[in-house]
């Protein structure tokens, strides 16, 4: 299932290191796709959007509802 979310605060590579690991610690299988110029997180995951997006949140990050 493809989820997408608006997510503010990424900056850098560690940024998207940070919010990739999140999510496959959630789901190990999760594809993540970051496109940080826009502000964008593409995840290809069976898991609930509110738990992927609770997950970037607990990193630091704002997820746009």
């Amino acid at each position: 299932m493809q989820h997408q979310f608006e997510v503010q605060g990424m900056t850098c590579g560690h940024c998207e290191r940070a919010v990739t690991q999140a999510v496959q610690e959630l789901d190990p299988h999760a594809v993540v796709q970051i496109d940080r110029a826009h502000n964008r997180v593409d995840i290809d995951s069976p898991q609930p959007r509110e738990a992927l997006a609770a997950a970037i949140a607990e990193e630091g990050y704002q997820v746009a509802p």
